[in-house]
């Protein structure tokens, strides 16, 4: 199996195996690029005929740069709640 062209000298490749039942195994290389560690919970995502995976805080984390960049000037979430309970 050739890599994609487009893949960089720095980008990690791995081949699993999905068993039969579903389940697969994340490799220890890609978990430990990515600082998953122990049991953490994960979210998959279809996008582009591709399932991408990422963690919790990483969500949380684009959750907050899609708010900054909607808000014309410095809010917080406790400001945001502040306005809810106004409401």
């Amino acid at each position: 199996m050739n890599a994609p062209t487009d893949m960089e000298k720095n980008d990690l490749f791995e081949k699993v195996k999905i068993a039969a039942n579903g389940r697969m195994v994340l490799p220890k290389s890609m978990r430990n690029a990515v600082g998953i560690e122990g049991e953490t919970e994960l979210v998959l995502t279809i996008k582009d005929g591709q399932i991408q995976i990422s963690t919790i805080a990483d969500r949380i984390r684009e959750a907050r740069q899609i708010f900054r960049k909607s808000v014309k000037r410095p809010f917080s979430s406790d400001d945001f709640l502040a306005t809810r309970e106004r409401d």
